[in-house]
């Protein structure tokens, strides 16, 4: 089981994420990925994105050939679901108040997932804002929370937390400007007691480092490995030495 072991392994260290959105990685790309990722540093790799146009199953297909790592749905929408992964993180856009991504998607997805042998886990989702309109902005016609109102996002953290959401998931979006702050990284981890997920913005091992001791758990990266390998050697650099007692 997924969320067992990710909340076994937190308990001694942090733990890594890549998310790979099938419209910007080919076969070689995913080749690539998939076998760098087989390091201790990785964990495991979401699939996904706000707007996607390739194959979601194409995908997990060919990075289940080259990695023995966990593969998990990170679904912008209901056509994102693909029973060929391991788990879905079923999101609910708890930063805003559109109801089509609070429950009308999972009430559409539920009878689907329920025919699959995915597991899965909710998780309640934070747009952060960063200083740029992002795809997840556009798409899910819902404002992010102010950078500086961390008062709101510490609430809402808690408020997914007591709704049963087993993990929070604070998200600057792809291609962020700014990551999520340290500020608001570390009053939401002192509110909260199920894993703190953190992504959106982080190109640099600086970033890694300044994320992981604000509190977050697990850091997700996705377009700093769209550069190329050069990008994920970088941060897989940094996150070993964290992870490294």
């Amino acid at each position: 089981m997924i969320y067992p072991s990710i909340v076994k392994k937190l308990k001694t260290g942090k733990m890594f994420a890549i998310l790979v959105d099938p419209d910007k990685h080919d076969r070689e790309s995913l080749r690539s990925i998939g076998e760098t990722a087989g390091s201790d540093s990785v964990d495991f790799i979401l699939v996904g994105g706000s707007l996607v146009s390739g194959s979601v199953d194409g995908t997990v297909e060919l990075l289940k050939q080259y990695t023995d790592l966990p593969v998990i749905l990170f679904p912008g929408n209901v056509l994102q679901i693909s029973p060929k992964a391991d788990g879905i993180l079923l999101l609910s856009l708890i930063s805003g108040r559109n109801p089509e991504f609070l429950i009308g998607n999972h009430v559409i997805a539920a009878p689907v997932l329920r025919k699959t042998k995915l597991e899965i886990i909710p998780t309640g989702y934070i747009l952060v804002e960063n200083g740029r309109t992002t795809s997840v902005e556009y798409m899910s016609n819902s404002k992010p929370i102010p950078a500086d109102k961390i008062d709101l996002a510490v609430a809402t953290a808690m408020a997914g937390e007591m709704l049963g959401h087993k993990m929070i998931y604070l998200e600057a979006g792809s291609g962020a400007r700014e990551n999520v702050n340290a500020a608001m990284i570390r009053e939401v981890r002192s509110q909260i007691s199920i894993p703190l997920v953190v992504g959106g913005g982080i190109h640099s091992g600086i970033q890694i480092r300044e994320t992981y001791l604000a509190g977050a758990d697990i850091i997700v990266a996705g377009s700093a490995i769209e550069r190329g390998l050069e990008g994920l050697e970088s941060l897989l650099a940094a996150v070993a030495e964290i992870k490294t007692p």
